[in-house]
């Protein structure tokens, strides 16, 4: 791309609407890679690369989409509210005390698998399964970078935001707040 790269489009993409995003690039170091799917792209294909190849990618990534909408029919076309979060998955809304929180598709798929059971731990190998499905193998420490991406959006709307807890060594968890 002529005036910007990959990595300075996504945000704005994101930014706009919850985006799907597959990396398709010349660079082929490990740490560019590494750096795309922690800035939030689903997949990443380095070039050359077969266009078969492309297409299994892009129907993987939307088999995960409908997988999780799926998953479990009465969630998906419902909102989840807990405390002051909402999720509709059907529609890819998240609100947090009525304000909008612009998530990507993989870390709304983190947040609504911690928030499907408030209280209970999510290992990291749970949320990439939640997030990138079980066939896919992604780094354990990008479900790090996908946690800090999103508190730090959800502290944009408030700064008091505390609801997603880390367990070292174990995982995370969602806390609703008290009553």
């Amino acid at each position: 791309m002529p005036r910007m790269d990959g990595i300075e489009l996504l945000p704005r993409l994101q930014d706009k609407a919850p985006t799907p995003v597959i990396f398709l690039t010349s660079k082929d170091d490990e740490v560019d890679e590494l750096h795309g799917l922690r800035m939030g792209a689903d997949d990443y294909i380095k070039k050359p690369f077969s266009q078969r190849l492309l297409i299994e990618r892009i129907k993987a990534v939307m088999r995960r989409i409908e997988a999780q909408k799926a998953d479990d029919g009465s969630e998906s076309e419902t909102a989840i509210k807990r405390g002051d979060m909402t999720l509709d998955p059907a529609q890819h809304v998240c609100k947090w005390k009525d304000k909008a929180v612009n998530l990507t598709v993989t870390e709304f798929l983190i947040i609504q698998a911690l928030a499907a059971r408030p209280g209970h731990v999510k290992s990291r190998d749970q949320l990439i399964d939640a997030a990138y499905g079980e066939n896919i193998y992604v780094d354990d420490r990008t479900i790090d970078s996908h946690i800090k991406r999103l508190r730090k959006k959800f502290r944009h709307v408030d700064d008091e935001f505390a609801n997603i807890e880390t367990l070292y060594g174990v995982g995370y968890k969602y806390r609703e707040a008290d009553a």
